[in-house]
């Protein structure tokens, strides 16, 4: 399927991701997972989760090959590779990988319905626990799709307990409950705090901490942006060429920043927040301010259970 894994479209913890093709022509992207997995439990993860799914921002696994040591995941081949080529300002040497607002902000919609998807639309319900710009995959038609589901966890539709050791995620996207139970519980609301850390880097065209900036105070962009939100300064992102573009800006800002909060209680359902992002700018109230945890924050109490 691969010539030999000739043409190479990334890499990643997990192993090598490989350009291929099917007898009918289909163009793939086949990931060959590392020897160095444990007992495959990500690749069972995978497999289980997303071969249940079926939504237009999920992308679509064709297959799997299992013979011994040897793994593998064939999905659709997403022509624009992942989000994060798109939204940070070092990326964006070439004029054609700059996304207008409109664009940033159907990808954000785009992205919440397939997290609500998966929180209300399937079966059984799957926590994502890894969503940040690298796993968002864009089509030939920048319509985005969520990919890698080897940290996810499938529950009942009714809240249940499942126990999970350790806590999961990428740095700087995993909410403070799944460091800390002592924030609360960790439920699909944790999926909800990494998507507005997200969506807050596609507004900022930056990683949320970014140590190359000038002044201290603009190190961690959800604090800096919430500052200025609040005081009604003017922002000044990038791109923002007229009204609409400045309605989807303060759009995805506010309701990033409702998402981000300290306690899961006070987070909106997934399926809140696309409502925030379609509804009108005029009803949207500026949330409490945040309370920034680090997020090198220690994991403890690990192995307190999961709540989905």
């Amino acid at each position: 399927m691969t010539n030999s894994f000739k043409h190479k479209l990334g890499q990643g913890g997990y192993g090598g991701v490989y350009k291929g093709s099917l007898f009918d022509g289909r163009t793939i992207a086949v990931k060959v997972l590392s020897e160095s997995k444990g007992n495959g439990e990500e690749f069972i993860n995978e497999v289980a989760s997303i071969s249940g799914t079926s939504h237009v921002n999920i992308v679509t696994l064709l297959g799997f090959c299992f013979e011994g040591h040897r793994r593998a995941l064939i999905y659709e081949y997403m022509p624009n590779g992942s989000l994060e080529k798109f939204i940070y300002e070092k990326n964006q040497s070439d004029t054609d990988r700059k996304l207008n607002w409109e664009t940033l902000y159907k990808i954000a919609v785009g992205i919440a319905r397939g997290l609500e998807y998966l929180h209300r639309g399937c079966n059984t319900r799957i926590l994502h626990f890894d969503i940040k710009p690298h796993n968002i995959l864009l089509d030939e038609d920048l319509c985005p799709k969520i990919s890698d589901f080897g940290l996810a966890k499938i529950c009942p539709k009714k809240e249940s307990i499942i126990s999970m050791t350790g806590a999961r995620g990428t740095i700087g996207y995993i909410a403070p409950e799944v460091f800390s139970r002592n924030f609360g519980e960790v439920s699909h609301k944790s999926d909800v705090y990494s998507y507005g850390m997200m969506v807050l880097e596609m507004v900022g065209g930056r990683k949320n901490i970014d140590g190359t900036v000038d002044h201290t105070s603009e190190l961690y962009f959800p604090h800096w942006i919430y500052n200025h939100l609040e005081l009604d300064e003017e922002i000044g992102l990038q791109g923002v060429v007229n009204e609409e573009d400045r309605e989807y800006a303060r759009k995805m800002i506010i309701m990033s920043l409702w998402c981000i909060q300290t306690k899961p209680s006070d987070r909106p359902t997934i399926s809140r927040a696309v409502e925030m992002l379609e509804g009108s700018l005029d009803s949207l109230q500026i949330p409490p301010k945040p309370f920034f945890t680090s997020p090198e924050s220690p994991a403890s109490d690990s192995s307190a259970p999961l709540v989905c």
